[in-house]
């Protein structure tokens, strides 16, 4: 069973860090391109950065670009999202995602459940 686990959520305080883990089984995840999103309560899932299966190339949304920055361990088939200077507006759900680095929801086959970040003012 192919599977992608989210972890590293929380509740924290604007300007305050967090760094979400997605560990992947089932597959070797690391021939993939891998992807995070994330949905706001009544919102859309928006693209938030993605990273290609060797790691030298990612991508972020323009509303992340120099706040969060994305990594992977290939070896331990685990996908990472650090996320400084962390606002209000990060608050969502977010969700790993693989094998695209495009900024589509239906470019990807493989989804984890989800891990909430919340952040307070």
């Amino acid at each position: 069973q192919v599977r992608l686990v989210e972890s590293g959520g929380g509740l924290v305080q604007a300007g305050d860090s967090l760094r979400l883990s997605c560990v992947g089984s089932g597959r070797t995840f690391g021939n993939d391109a891998m992807g995070w999103f994330r949905q706001g309560a009544g919102k859309e899932r928006d693209f938030v950065a993605g990273i290609n299966w060797s790691g030298d190339s990612t991508y972020y949304a323009d509303s992340v670009k120099g706040r969060f920055t994305i990594s992977r361990d290939n070896a331990k088939n685990t996908v990472y999202l650090q996320m400084n200077s962390l606002k209000p507006e990060d608050t969502a759900v977010y969700y790993c995602a693989a094998d695209s680095v495009r900024p589509s929801v239906n470019a990807y086959t493989y989804w984890g459940q989800g891990t909430q970040v919340t952040v307070s003012a």
